[in-house]
């Protein structure tokens, strides 16, 4: 099967995965990426190396792992800017609640104490308020 008898319909475009640029690459890219698969495979044999030796002692320190750690909690100012868009979504999901609920239950006290006041609320046998 040399070539291909798939023919695309004419109002529709070709699948990503019948491109044939996707396949055909060119001897720097395969370079490129026998270089990737050969230190991936270097690093994943040292890890297992570490991970495998009966006399270890301590943590293995993943220096990817830490640089990832390091961007999202540490150096968190690049992805991250203050905005009054972000000041505002801030105030609303954090005292929003608060001031909702609190509203709540001060309008619900004020109306059981006027119910009591004006003696139409039955608190037969209430232990609570």
């Amino acid at each position: 099967m040399a070539s291909s008898k798939y023919k695309p319909a004419s109002l529709a475009t070709l699948p990503p995965t019948l491109d044939p640029a996707a396949y055909d690459l060119t001897l720097e890219t395969r370079k490129a990426q026998a270089e990737r698969l050969a230190i991936r495979a270097r690093l994943k044999r040292e890890y297992l190396l570490q991970y495998n030796d009966p006399r270890r002692r301590g943590l293995i320190e993943d220096p990817a792992l830490v640089r990832w750690t390091y961007a999202r909690s540490t150096n968190i100012y690049p992805n991250f800017r203050h905005t009054p868009k972000n000041s505002l979504a801030a105030f609303v999901f954090g005292f929003g609640p608060l001031i909702f609920w609190y509203y709540v239950m001060k309008s619900e006290r004020e109306r059981k104490e006027r119910l009591i006041r004006e003696g139409k609320l039955d608190r037969t046998f209430s232990i609570s308020y």
